[in-house]
């Protein structure tokens, strides 16, 4: 059956991309969400036979084939089952599941139906692969997969140069992480010999000692890996452009694929990171910079697509500021219940741009809670959850996380995490208030809304949004059996309440500071906007601090100078002289092909004189 679980979403795959537009929008919808629908009941029947009957060591491996054989380095096809990828597994088959089904909704009547659910299929199969991959060679595949699936998805309404740049980007500056990874799976073929996971984990102890410089640059080198596809600092510029595909595109990358991938790779390799604390160290503090940045980003953008992706780069922080402090079932936790109120907040902003007649600024909103009173409701408990009100998923993990910051001494990146509790309160009840209260500012836009909201009526929309919902609310009473699985340990201890409490006290106070500022006073925020220095300081923040317009000063612009003052140097035209030859060697011969049956006769006559002369002769 584990098999099966990768290989369901691969056949979809390779069966829409054959049928493409040939099968009805009810048969693809069949396939594309029923596959995943297959995968993630499998996964529910593994799980239970993997906790009520567990395996000696409490890892399955099931070898499916040797993928080559190079001297004595054969990688194989081999699909590994442990507590951490079953957590991973569970995640990206059943919250994956619910994004499909709504997605077949949301993408009706779209001409790129069929080619949409093939790239969504094999999305999910490559993040399969990747996280029951057995060796890092065959990890390195499904973590490359996802990157071409983001970049087709991504750019999937390509007629739009827009969206093609941005899937573009996307690509560009994920490969540079990966570049860095690929790297580091070298460093570490080259000590141990092996890419095997486990073989790995089990020999680095034993070779390197605490702070062994070779063990810092392997770290460092997957590190700058994880970096990217989680886009954290500074690889994070290329996620709020990904916003330009789909919206259930969006929920998949945020919710349960791609950017989860960075933080999985350090946790499964998590006994090696041990062995290096300034990896580990600068682990936390990315994570820490990168929580701080999105949030005062996501308070000043308008788009309400691009203020949840500013919030999944934050809340992906949180988890490497808890891997940094050894927490890394926290950040596991975390994780999971992110999934939960990231794919119910990005599939409810769907329900909302689709109701607006995709319009996405905010401010062009308003009062939407009386016309879509069941995204409302929706979207209100996700943010409660985002912004880990009590009791509600986000809750438990965030203040675990926070919890176990400050038990393990590293105060700084505490006091980071709890601004961060602030910042996300504050962005995601602006988000709240100035869409679904307010007056109806939708009724004064000439722009492209042009006429009333419309609600949604279906099944495939509902269903996932109210499961979803139900599991960002109790999905924080939910016991991981990640028991021992991790080397690096920070002991729970309940003796100071004020700490442990904090965070949720931090939370209604940015919550009501939103509410006084957009809701009671929203003439404030725009008084601030018109100041000169605040005013500069918000610009600063709605242009994500700046990092697009420095990168692209200090490498773009110099590489397209370069390519440009290149284009025709003497090596190219040189090279040039072939094609050139052989163009006019064509255009010359195809004049022969005139049709004259007399001219054909003659130059066979001529041939086979030559022919009979050269057989005479010799």
């Amino acid at each position: 059956m584990l098999s099966l679980i990768c290989f369901a979403p691969l056949f979809a795959f390779v069966v829409l991309t054959i049928a493409r537009e040939r099968l009805p929008e009810k048969f693809v919808a069949l396939i594309g969400v029923g596959s995943i629908g297959v995968s993630a009941f499998l996964t529910t029947i593994v799980g239970y036979q993997f906790l009520a009957d567990p395996v000696p060591g409490g890892v399955y491996s099931e070898s499916l084939w040797t993928w080559m054989q190079v001297g004595s380095f054969a990688p194989t096809f081999t699909l590994k089952l442990d507590a951490l990828s079953l957590v991973m597994l569970g995640v990206v088959t059943g919250v994956g599941f619910f994004i499909h089904l709504y997605a077949s909704w949301y993408m009706r009547g779209d001409e790129g139906y069929a080619r949409f659910f093939s790239y969504m299929n094999l999305f999910v199969a490559s993040m399969l692969f990747l996280v029951l991959a057995d060796d890092l060679l065959f990890l390195y595949f499904g973590w490359e997969g996802v990157g071409v699936c983001s970049y087709l998805l991504i750019g999937f309404w390509y007629k739009d140069p827009a969206n093609g740049a941005a899937a573009r980007k996307a690509f560009i500056v994920t490969r540079i992480g990966d570049t860095l990874m690929i790297v580091g799976l070298l460093v570490l073929y080259r000590e141990f010999g092996t890419l095997q996971i486990d073989t790995i984990l089990q020999a680095a102890p034993q070779a390197w000692a605490t702070g062994n410089q070779t063990a810092t640059l392997a770290c460092l080198l997957l590190l700058g890996g994880a970096v990217g596809k989680s886009a954290q600092l500074p690889l994070q510029t290329w996620l709020p452009d990904a916003m330009a595909g789909p919206t259930p595109v969006s929920a998949l990358i945020h919710a349960a694929t791609m950017v989860t991938a960075g933080v999985y790779l350090i946790a499964r390799m998590e006994p090696l990171f041990v062995l290096s604390p300034f990896a580990l160290a600068c682990v936390g503090t990315i994570g820490a910079i990168t929580l701080l940045l999105a949030g005062f980003t996501a308070l000043m953008q308008t788009d309400i697509k691009r203020i949840l992706a500013y919030s999944t780069m934050s809340q992906i922080g949180y988890m490497f500021l808890a891997e940094g402090v050894g927490a890394f079932d926290g950040a596991m936790f975390h994780l999971m219940t992110h999934a939960f109120f990231k794919a119910l907040l990005f599939l409810s902003a769907g329900s909302v741009i689709l109701a607006m007649h995709h319009e996405q600024d905010i401010f062009k909103m308003g009062g939407l809670r009386t016309r879509l009173p069941f995204v409302f409701v929706c979207m209100f408990a996700g943010s409660l959850a985002l912004v880990a009100f009590p009791f509600t998923a986000g809750y438990f993990s965030k203040d675990e996380i926070l919890h176990q910051a400050y038990l393990s001494g590293h105060h700084g990146l505490w006091v980071a995490g709890l601004v961060g509790v602030f910042l996300t309160s504050l962005y995601s009840f602006r988000l709240i208030f100035v869409v679904f209260f307010g007056p109806q500012r939708w009724q004064h836009t000439t722009d492209v809304q042009t006429t009333a909201p419309t609600s949604t009526q279906s099944p495939s929309h509902h269903i996932p949004l109210a499961v979803l919902l139900v599991m960002s609310l109790i999905g924080g009473y939910i016991h991981l059996p990640l028991d021992g699985l991790f080397t690096e340990q920070v002991a729970i201890s309940a003796d100071n309440a004020l700490i442990e409490h904090l965070p949720a006290v931090v939370s209604l106070a940015g919550l009501t500071l939103a509410w006084m500022l957009f809701l009671r006073s929203p003439q404030l925020p725009a008084a601030l906007a018109a100041n000169g220095v605040t005013g500069v300081i918000g610009r600063w923040w709605r242009n994500a601090w700046g990092f697009d317009a420095l990168y692209d000063l200090l490498f773009v612009r110099p590489f397209v100078w370069l390519a440009n003052m290149n284009r025709n140097d003497i090596l190219d035209q040189i090279v040039s002289v072939v094609p050139l030859g052989l163009r006019g060697l064509g255009s010359a011969l195809s004049h022969t092909q005139n049709g004259n049956l007399r001219g054909f006769a003659a130059v066979a006559t001529i041939g086979l004189c030559v022919l009979l002369g050269l057989v005479a002769f010799t």
